[in-house]
């Protein structure tokens, strides 16, 4: 077997942080994820050169076969995927600093049976001319409820991305694409990457909150468009924490919180449905698909535990 130490899905990618060169432009490749810039079928050579593994496309082909080549050579066609993940130079000029950094963080792309395909920047999972060519990541949304059996609802800064100033659920973000928060073993990797935003975003202490607190209930896929710019395309997971924590909120990550009772929740949905309040379209989702439901069933809410469904929504 030539390169020996690259992996069967490396070998069928030719992936991870080399590029291929076709003429005079150069396009970058991630294991697992949309090829950028192509809709057409390639081959790849790949030689060894001072350690490196380079790659050079040739004529379109129309098989998806490997061929093995000479001594110092792998041949095989490249199967790439249309351009889901193109790059933009369109920066929304309402973020901070901070939150335009973090448009450069690698999301967790997936497949609508939340299938992991490889990574994408922020920015580009949220922009709409994306989306709608399917490019879908993975995401969370936490649900908190204290003592009192309220849930804890917060107002996005007006900084955020998408949707902001708007009432949404206790904390959503998305895992990164890190060994640790890829892991999907009880969805530890999520669950972990809650935990992470639910104190950076709220201020949670480290002692008041741990990854055994953070229960994982069901998935739900869906799409919505923020502006005509950006958006959301998110298998979400929905994570509940029923604990009475101190919050210290990030300002420029949450504007207001609010514990609200069912009836205070409905409220806000019907006040938002009239136009008198701004909510997300997740938040609705949540309240409405499984939160009326669980909400009598707090003490024990084994039975609405779906490891293994994802909601079409």
């Amino acid at each position: 077997m030539l390169f020996p130490e690259l992996s069967t899905d490396e070998q069928k990618l030719f992936a991870l942080n080399h590029q291929l060169i076709s003429g005079s432009s150069k396009f970058s490749f991630r294991l697992g994820s949309q090829a950028k810039g192509f809709n057409r079928l390639y081959i790849i050579t790949m030689s060894k050169h001072q350690g490196k593994r380079e790659g050079k496309g040739s004529s379109e082909v129309e098989s998806g076969t490997c061929v093995h080549d000479e001594a110092d050579r792998l041949c095989f066609t490249f199967s790439a995927r249309p351009q889901l993940g193109a790059m933009s130079e369109v920066s929304p000029d309402w973020v901070d600093d901070r939150q335009l950094r973090r448009l450069d963080e690698m999301l967790i792309v997936v497949d609508e049976n939340d299938k992991v395909l490889g990574a994408d920047t922020k920015r580009n999972c949220h922009l709409n001319e994306n989306i709608e060519k399917g490019l879908l990541h993975r995401a969370f949304s936490v649900v908190l409820f204290n003592s009192e059996n309220k849930v804890l609802i917060q107002q996005r800064s007006e900084a955020k991305l998408t949707f902001p100033e708007h009432f949404t659920d206790s904390c959503s973000s998305h895992p990164l694409s890190n060994s640790a928060e890829l892991d999907e073993e009880d969805a530890v990797g999520v669950r972990r990457s809650a935990l992470r935003r639910l104190r950076a975003e709220l201020g949670i202490p480290p002692e008041q909150l741990s990854l055994e607190d953070i229960v994982f209930m069901t998935r739900y896929h869906y799409k919505a468009k923020s502006d005509p710019i950006w958006g959301e395309h998110e298998v979400c997971y929905l994570l509940l924490v029923r604990k009475n924590v101190t919050i210290n909120a990030d300002p420029g990550e949450v504007q207001s919180i609010h514990y609200l009772s069912q009836e205070e929740l409905e409220d806000l949905l019907e006040r938002a449905a009239r136009g008198a309040a701004r909510v997300t379209p997740w938040l609705r989702i949540i309240a409405e698909k499984f939160l009326y439901k669980w909400w009598a069933h707090l003490d024990d809410l084994s039975q609405f535990v779906e490891l293994h469904k994802i909601h079409r929504v």
